[in-house]
């Protein structure tokens, strides 16, 4: 069937991989015709998916070091955006972004301008140069650029307190699908999931981990769109409904005012769930000042430029031209998703308040409500919740809470769908979460392996050696974000805000200024990095105790304080000391042709 060369037949590949999960889809659809139960279908999704996703781990074993790190650089430029889309839209994406828009309105959009915005910057200042150094990993590229093992090890710790920060929230998504599919506490949840991570890692490293993210990528990519055409269809938005969603606003907003929203007590808020959240304010309000949306999208379109994993994608690349196409591509897979999470969200909102349709829930019994199927399932998941609190006996706009994380993984059963689109929309939360962290724990682990283990402790490791400490390293650094993701320390959202805000304020103008600055010297970048990091940090933990802020800068956007330090500290202190070699800035200067097959960095 397949003959000739992986690469050559990877349309045919994923093309019968495409056929083959559309049939199962059909084939758990006539089950639940046929009298299957709703855990057994779940099971049955995360088990297939794992399943699958493990079989491509295990046949992506390699024993090479480039195929462990970059992947051979082989990765045709179409698969390299789906597997970057794939890598990028993990379970906050997926699972939390809908959810944000859900409770916060439009402020939550300077998530998606942000988080799009950012592979502008990606194309135009990084990705092409980046990939013409021919390095390994981030902190690869800085030791190269600037020299000395201080400022890679410098990168090495911002790439591990980045990572690890955003790994511990796709550890919690895949605990959350985990717990609800299969019946689970989370807290044994947590550990599920990372099984199932570390399947498709550890034997492929990143050769492993491309073409397991472009299997999620299709998984994950029909799990959320076909539940917005399907609902968007069912309540009479249209089966495009990308293009009604200011009517459809407009019409929450009526409702809501139809309503009116009832102001809880603090002793009555004191009885909900942790966690959960109710409706507080009209959807259509714009809930931030234009400082607030600017600066917080500001911060994840520098964060998006700063993280590794993403950087990563683009070394697998044959060329430095196709690093510069490959992140198009990614734009394009990745808007698929974006430009719907708006939708959803609204589509949510519509399904549960709107007394026109049979699944709302406004207005009727508090009785009633809580007989509803969905209603228990999820309230016995620690994720939904109603109260009485004005003892009227019917539910009103703040009298019903729900957590973020079940916004999308709800959506169906509230709208009435079969349950084995439920079972689909886990699949894909569980597909984007375990391809972001599968991305971030061989990030941090490649980084650790080959920048500190390999370049500064034993530079004559054989690669058998070198693969065995990068897998040691996985189980280690997994196990340890499963712990901290079990404590639910920080909700799914937060916790990858802030992994941005930390990219950022280490690693942002390092690397930018490694490219565009041939002037910044190794003095500077270790300045920037370690300031940046530890002021960013500090003013973290400053606001959240208590402290007022400056300039409206919060803990969701402290990385524009942290980069702020980062910038100013490496140029001052690159203009106090040395100027780089003339071979060093030689080197920049070549780095920045956008063209050829120059390997300037070392390796081929």
């Amino acid at each position: 069937m397949i003959k000739g060369n992986f690469i050559d037949n990877l349309p045919k590949v994923y093309g019968i991989y495409t056929g083959g999960f559309i049939a199962f889809i059909l084939l758990m659809a006539i089950g639940e015709s046929m009298g299957m139960t709703a855990k057994a279908i779940g099971i049955c999704f995360v088990g297939f998916t794992i399943f699958i996703y493990a079989a491509i781990g295990w046949l992506s074993r390699t024993a090479q070091a480039s195929n462990y790190y970059v992947a051979g650089r082989s990765v045709p430029t179409v698969f390299n955006g789906m597997a970057t889309a794939a890598d990028w839209m993990s379970g906050a994406s997926f699972v939390a972004m809908a959810g944000g828009i859900y409770f916060k309105g439009y402020g939550y959009m300077a998530l998606l301008v942000g988080w799009t915005g950012g592979y502008v910057l990606v194309a135009t200042l990084l990705a092409p140069y980046l990939r013409k150094f021919g390095c390994y990993t981030v902190p690869d590229f800085v030791g190269t650029r600037y020299g000395g093992n201080a400022a890679r090890l410098l990168a090495v710790i911002v790439l591990t307190v980045a990572s690890f920060t955003y790994v511990t929230a796709q550890i919690n998504a895949t605990g959350t699908i985990a717990a609800v599919a299969l019946d689970i506490p989370f807290q044994y949840a947590v550990y599920v999931g990372l099984v199932s991570i570390l399947l498709c890692s550890m034997l492929g490293g990143m050769r492993g981990v491309t073409w397991t993210q472009v299997a999620q990528y299709i998984v994950l990519i029909i799990a959320y769109l076909l539940p917005v055409f399907w609902i968007s269809n069912n309540i009479g938005a249209g089966f495009f409904p990308h293009f009604m969603l200011a009517d459809e606003v407009a019409r929450i907003g009526e409702l809501e005012q139809q309503f009116g929203f009832v102001k809880n007590s603090a002793a009555d808020l004191a009885t909900v769930p942790k966690g959960l959240a109710g409706i507080t304010q009209a959807h259509s309000e714009v809930n931030a000042t234009p400082w607030a949306f600017i600066s917080l999208a500001l911060a994840m379109m520098m964060g998006t430029a700063s993280l590794p994993h993403v950087m990563m994608r683009f070394f697998t690349t044959p060329s430095v031209k196709a690093a510069r196409k490959s992140v198009g591509w990614s734009v394009f897979f990745i808007f698929l998703l974006y430009s719907s999470a708006p939708m959803l969200a609204t589509l949510s909102k519509l399904a549960l308040i709107d007394p026109n349709l049979p699944t709302g829930i406004i207005g009727k019994s508090i009785a009633e409500v809580q007989a509803i199927d969905w209603y228990q399932n999820w309230n016995s998941a620690n994720l939904m919740f109603v109260s009485d609190f004005n003892g009227n006996g019917t539910v009103e706009l703040n009298e019903f809470f729900m957590g973020g994380k079940a916004v999308v993984l709800a959506t169906p059963e509230i709208a009435g769908l079969p349950y084995v689109i439920s079972g689909l929309v886990a699949a894909g939360g569980l597909a984007a979460a375990m391809s972001t962290a599968d991305g971030l724990i061989l990030a941090i682990a490649n980084a650790i392996s080959h920048d500190v283990y390999y370049k500064m402790v034993d530079p004559k490791a054989e690669t058998a050696k070198r693969l065995v400490v990068a897998r040691v390293l996985l189980v280690v650094i997994g196990f340890a974000g499963a712990t901290i993701a079990a404590m639910e320390i920080q909700g799914i959202l937060g916790s990858v805000i802030w992994a941005f805000d930390f990219a950022m304020s280490g690693l942002f103008w390092p690397l930018v200024l490694g490219v565009w600055w041939k002037r910044a010297n190794k003095e500077g970048a270790c300045a920037g990095m370690l300031l940046g990091l530890v002021s960013g940090f500090a003013y973290l933990i400053w606001v959240r105790n208590g402290g007022s802020g400056f300039l409206g800068i919060t803990q969701l956007t402290f990385g524009i304080f942290g980069s702020t330090v980062s910038l100013v500290a490496m140029i001052v202190v690159s203009l106090m000391t040395s100027e780089p070699s003339a071979a060093t800035q030689k080197m920049v200067d070549d780095s920045r042709v956008p063209s050829g097959n120059a390997v300037i960095g070392g390796q081929k």
